[in-house]
């Protein structure tokens, strides 16, 4: 029996009208805002997505460089974004007031990596350190607490973030070293009683101190390296705790500050885990701290981007636009290469740890994000460099249509060091990543 020929039509209905969002220049935002389809992305996130938009073109980025100027936002302002639902979004239902929604509206216990990831990526459109000033260092001191804390710790400091009664810094970096967390040399050491430690040492360049009302610390519990580490809470208005800040190039409304802690009495109760056992809670911790770098990386050399290229267009010398010149769009092109392929990588090391029943603790993932932090890192560094080319005066100039770049170059050492320097972390995925290579089968 012969088969009947099956007809192909192309389809002669008008074509579907593509939703567009944000800038509609090439490569100005993630290319599902716009361009290309994505299996990664529903219409939560397309919500989520339109309301941070929106909230940060509303109230944040007219007065972003004003605040960052002045090395901290206006506390109306910080108790509206706490209030917002934008901000500290990993903090479960049970600890977050009644009346304070979850992100555009969207209940906590739904969200993903994808919304933390759109989460991030607009909120790195705001330059200098004010997102700091805002939120505090809450986003990298409370997950401790709300992945490692007790059920009493969580009810006694969680619910205050959302009105600023509690605001957590994250005390590693120490003046001699940061990224060698098992040779920390700050000490606790429990009372007679046992029922305080005693904190005696030095934090360096600790972000959101001057809003802080504790400080989620890195301690020496017991003997050297790795095993002798612990995690405990300390209070910043504890006796012996005081602060100054250090005068940066960048991130003024950042905060960061050095730390002495003299003496200083801590309740045992306020340890995190067990003790001895710190080490892999900062370890893990410094996975979605990473991830969130990489982001933040991503979203300012698409500024770069997005920037330079709106510039060329306009900017006319020799009587023809920067544009026509095959070496400024020789430029721009390798810095969409860049940003988009880091991009996609990142998508991929987001559905892996949503797909994980691990999550952030999977040791899957702690080489790949590494490598990303470093890659993004590269690419904000030669994306901020060529657009300061392609501006000229105009990217050096604080103010006009280059401020936001000028800000950058300044904030620049702080996203390529901050969370770990990169050689440091290029190493641990070397390392990582032979050792799971090992694991599954690999024989040299």
């Amino acid at each position: 029996m012969t088969s009947p020929k099956v007809e192909t039509r192309l389809s002669t209905s008008e074509p579907v009208k593509k939703e567009t969002f944000g800038n509609l220049a090439p490569w100005s935002e993630p290319a599902w805002y716009s361009s290309l389809a994505s299996p990664y992305y529903n219409k939560s996130h397309k919500r989520l997505r339109d309301a941070i938009r929106s909230y940060y073109d509303d109230n944040v980025l007219p007065y972003s460089l004003d605040w960052e100027e002045k090395g901290d936002a206006p506390l109306e302002a910080r108790l509206k974004y706490a209030r917002s639902g934008f901000t500290f979004a990993d903090v479960p239902a049970k600890y977050r007031p009644a009346d304070i929604p979850g992100p555009a509206g969207i209940p906590v216990a739904q969200l993903d990596i994808f919304h933390l990831m759109i989460m991030t990526d607009e909120g790195a459109r705001v330059e200098g350190g004010v997102g700091t000033a805002l939120a505090g260092a809450s986003v990298i001191g409370a997950p401790p607490i709300i992945y490692h804390g007790t059920e009493e710790q969580k009810q006694k400091w969680l619910p205050g973030l959302f009105t600023f009664e509690t605001s957590f810094s994250l005390g590693i970096t120490e003046p001699s070293g940061g990224s060698d967390v098992a040779n920390i040399q700050t000490t606790a050491k429990k009372t007679s009683d046992g029922k305080f430690y005693v904190v005696n040492g030095y934090k360096k360049w600790i972000t959101g101190t001057p809003w802080a009302t504790h400080m989620t610390t890195a301690v020496r519990t017991g003997g050297d390296g790795m095993k002798g580490i612990s995690v405990i809470v300390i209070p910043v208005n504890a006796k012996g705790f005081s602060w100054k800040r250090i005068p940066n190039s960048g991130q003024k409304a950042g905060g960061a500050s050095f730390v002495e802690l003299d003496d200083c009495l801590v309740p045992a109760e306020n340890l995190i885990g067990k003790e001895n056992e710190g080490f892999r809670i900062i370890m893990t911790n410094f996975n979605k701290e990473r991830f969130i770098m990489s982001i933040a990386c991503n979203r300012k050399a698409r500024t770069c981007l997005s920037t330079s290229l709106s510039y060329a267009h306009n900017r006319h010398t020799f009587g023809k636009p920067l544009i026509a010149n095959q070496i400024i769009s020789s430029k721009l092109a390798t810095l969409a290469r860049y940003v988009e392929s880091h991009w996609a990588w990142l998508e991929q090391i987001a559905y892996h740890i949503q797909q994980s029943p691990l999550g952030w603790q999977d040791p899957e993932i702690a080489g790949q994000i590494a490598l990303s932090k470093v890659h993004g890192g590269r690419i904000l560094e030669m994306a901020n460099r060529e657009a300061q080319q392609v501006l000229g005066g105009a990217g050096y100039q604080k103010g006009g249509p280059g401020a936001s770049i000028e800000q950058m170059s300044r904030d620049l050492r702080m996203m390529v060091v901050g969370g770990g320097s990169e050689e440091i972390i290029a190493d641990l995925a070397v390392r990582q990543e032979t050792a799971l290579a090992k694991k599954r089968g690999w024989k040299l």
